[in-house]
């Protein structure tokens, strides 16, 4: 059963929610301070974050920007979804440049975070494509030139040197690097990582796409195309 925690300094909301999420085979447990989530983290085997943005001392981008530059992998790589208490649209693409995986304005509805819980546990644990609507490699190495792609364990090296990508990165540049040369429309792309629309979608894929490529650098092998969408130009794989 996978196991939760939830970050957020509301002490009524963690039993309700840890009764709902039950029902789908989640296992919910709960912070109610930053400092003592983060501690937990460090400490326990937790499979996704759930992490309130408004919070006294530490707030949740904090957090998060914590665990992106933490020399600790698994933690680097939990999948986070961040609740932003208005919904406003520059919280949410805050935390997308932080590194957050999804985000789900308060109040919400609990079916709606469950299912958004699904996806990302599915995405981090699925072999990358099982969603896809073409042909791509379900397990093996993509190799190019300058960078490798280990589908099965999920990892990237760029001149031989290890990239560290959160789930929805490592799963967006594998889908582009699966057919290189081929243009992805934001909204396929969209569509591939999350199966729902969102207000926000073409800032969101935009901002992933940043993020990788800042890891990747020096390397451009991720290319825009004008009013069309994105590409994976490093060349066919080896």
């Amino acid at each position: 059963m996978p196991r939760l925690l939830l970050i957020d300094d509301d002490e009524h909301l963690a039993a309700p929610l840890a009764a709902y999420l039950r029902r789908f085979d989640l296992q919910l447990e709960a912070s109610v301070r930053p400092e003592a989530g983060l501690e937990r983290l460090r400490t326990e085997p937790f499979d996704a974050l759930i992490l309130d943005v408004m919070m006294p001392g530490m707030d949740g981008f904090e957090l998060c920007r914590r665990l992106r530059r933490d020399p600790d992998a698994r933690l680097a790589g939990l999948p986070v979804l961040m609740l932003t208490a208005r919904g406003e649209v520059t919280d949410r693409i805050i935390g997308l440049e932080l590194g957050a995986d999804d985000y789900l304005p308060k109040p919400f509805e609990p079916r709606e975070l469950a299912a958004r819980l699904q996806t990302i546990l599915r995405r981090r644990a699925a072999p990358v494509g099982a969603t896809a609507t073409t042909a791509m490699p379900m397990a093996g190495r993509l190799r190019f030139d300058r960078i490798e792609i280990d589908l099965e364990r999920r990892q990237v090296w760029r001149d031989g040197q290890p990239v560290e990508l959160t789930g929805t990165e490592f799963t967006l540049l594998a889908l582009l690097a699966a057919e290189p040369q081929r243009v992805f429309s934001r909204d396929e792309m969209l569509s591939r990582l999350r199966g729902h629309e969102t207000e926000i979608h073409t800032r969101a894929i935009d901002i992933l796409v940043s993020r990788i490529r800042r890891k990747l650098e020096p390397l451009d092998c991720i290319r825009t195309l004008r009013n069309a969408g994105y590409t994976f130009a490093a060349g066919a794989p080896e």
